[in-house]
């Protein structure tokens, strides 16, 4: 089943995130639940999540960002694409992948982007065969030391 994430969705969402680049799961604090109560609320932030047999196996972010170009239509940005390993090569993060390009069409999107770190040939077919493209832009990135 592929549905947004709802409040209570928060501690299986960073449990499934550490087979994304997490190393250990954010202590339970003020700001943790803050930015949780923040991207729940907020009606541009989607958070799509695919359960099998009751628990949360793949997920996928999908941000709508207001835009002044293109017809003054917004764009939609994917992040943390993120499937448990041992629910792989099953079609879940394609399901959510296509849940966020309906949320960008229904908002009237005139692109979506998404970025990816993985240098592995099937990871970045996966984004091919799902529409994306590597040829249209390029992109850079700015790490902020904490």
């Amino acid at each position: 089943m592929i549905r947004e994430a709802n409040k209570n969705d928060l501690d299986e969402i960073l449990q499934l995130y550490l087979y994304l680049h997490e190393t250990s799961i954010p202590q339970d604090s003020k700001q943790l639940r803050d930015t949780w109560d923040n991207i729940i609320n907020d009606t541009s932030h989607h958070i799509i999540v695919c359960e099998s047999d009751g628990k949360i196996v793949a997920s996928c972010v999908c941000v709508i960002i207001p835009n002044l170009t293109r017809g003054v239509r917004p764009y939609a940005f994917v992040e943390n694409v993120v499937t448990h390993e041992d629910y792989r090569n099953k079609g879940y993060a394609t399901d959510c992948l296509n849940y966020a390009k309906q949320i960008a069409e229904d908002k009237h999107c005139y692109k979506m982007m998404l970025l990816t770190g993985s240098k592995e040939e099937s990871t970045l077919n996966f984004y091919r065969n799902a529409g994306y493209n590597s040829t249209d832009k390029t992109a850079f990135i700015q790490w902020i030391d904490m």
